[in-house]
């Protein structure tokens, strides 16, 4: 048989779908940040006086987001280049 599948091939496909697994963290991210921005596009619409606060709760908000974004990243990169 040419076409044997070996062991390291098994963990080669697997650490791939590992890493595909764990950058789905980057999707949940990109839809936090939207409701986040969306949110306080309204709150500014509806209250233009308190923007300053706004805006400061906002840029918190995308942080929190983004750093999930960078942790899922960065998980899915160890899983496909150290393990």
């Amino acid at each position: 048989m040419t076409g044997s599948i070996n062991g390291a091939d098994i963990i080669h496909a697997l650490k791939l779908v590992g890493g595909g697994l764990a950058a789905i963290g980057v999707a949940g991210a990109g839809v936090g940040i939207g409701v986040v921005v969306g949110g306080a596009v309204q709150a500014i619409g509806r209250n233009p006086d308190a923007s300053g606060n706004i805006f400061t709760y906002m840029i918190l908000g995308v942080v929190f987001s983004e750093s999930t974004a960078i942790f899922a990243l960065v998980i899915a990169l160890i899983i496909l280049f150290v393990l």
